[in-house]
């Protein structure tokens, strides 16, 4: 009964979101591109369960780069009024389209000529002819019994706020690094500022042989450095192969008398390399495409001056 219940709301307001996103119109391309000319702050503001949508609103909106703030509306009438400026532009959030509250500040809002966006459930309301565009997020019914808990009408209002948010974010070129300068306290914006030469093996803890080197060699060196593989690079110092641990418990079992062989003759050839300056997240992308665990850290004129674990990278909890 517990189960069926929790299943029942969480396809209930998935329902509405589905419905949401055929009701997107013109108006919200019309929103975007609002914000995207702002030369100020975007400025969210909503009460009670709105209220505390809004402020993830706007913390989305911050963690994209672009400047913005929640402002509470009771706060608003008592003096945090003097936080809006004419070149910002707010987002106002109210299910009814007649909060109270929102009513009151919104005359003061427009005549300093502040452009309005509404996210409401009532698209002929009051609030809804007051603002400058409004977007339409009705739902059909809460998914309380009793149509009166605010739950599917709030999850509608956040995800509006994650589409407008995404959509301005592609607008604008957003990348990933740009996301992990405003995030550099975290693992992921670590992951994603830091390069790979910051954590890569170099000149004498690089596993290396000659292709000459007789496949017994190319095991000391693999159990002396501790990698579990080792490069081999020609004379003029490029980059011929690298040879694993993996690829000799193959040779092992195809090849009794593998211990005579070179390691130029076993080794994997052309094997995936990466530069010192690439960051840390495109390594992992390309260990888990290609699923190794090492990549060589190769130079312009593909010479290894390094080797990249992906030990290394889970011991320095980054992922």
């Amino acid at each position: 009964m517990i189960l069926d219940k929790g299943r029942d709301v969480i396809k209930k307001e998935a329902a509405a979101i589905a419905e949401l996103a055929e009701r997107l119109d013109e108006n919200f391309t019309k929103a975007v591109e609002l914000i995207l000319e702002c030369r100020g702050r975007v400025i969210v503001t909503g009460m009670g369960k709105s209220g505390l949508i809004g402020k993830k609103v706007a913390a989305t909106f911050a963690s994209i780069g672009i400047p913005a703030f929640f402002l509470h509306p009771a706060e608003a009438v008592h003096g945090d009024l003097g936080l809006v400026r004419s070149e910002d532009i707010l987002i106002a959030i109210s299910k009814s389209g007649a909060t109270e509250e929102l009513n009151t500040i919104l005359p003061t809002i427009k005549r300093l000529d502040v452009k309005i966006i509404l996210l409401t459930g009532q698209m002929a309301s009051p609030l809804a002819s007051k603002c400058n565009i409004a977007l339409d997020c009705s739902v059909r019914a809460e998914a309380c019994p009793n149509n009166l808990v605010p739950t599917s009408s709030t999850t509608a209002a956040l995800v509006m706020g994650d589409a407008l948010a995404i959509a301005l974010l592609e607008k604008r070129n957003f990348t990933a690094e740009d996301f992990a300068h405003l995030h550099p306290g975290g693992s992921l914006g670590r992951r994603l500022l830091m390069r790979v030469e910051e954590l890569m093996h170099t000149n004498s803890e690089i596993p290396l042989v000659k292709p000459g080197a007789s496949v017994p060699e190319a095991i000391l060196e693999i159990t002396g450095k501790r990698l579990g593989t080792v490069l081999v690079a020609n004379d003029d110092d490029t980059l011929a192969g690298i040879f694993t641990d993996g690829d000799l418990r193959r040779l092992v079992q195809s090849d009794k008398d593998f211990y005579k062989r070179s390691v130029g003759d076993v080794m994997v050839k052309n094997p995936k390399t990466i530069k010192r300056g690439a960051l840390l997240d495109e390594a992992l992308a390309v260990m888990e495409k290609h699923s190794i665990t090492v990549l060589a850290v190769v130079n312009r004129e593909n010479q290894p001056i390094g080797i990249i674990h992906l030990h290394d990278i889970l011991k320095s909890k980054l992922v």
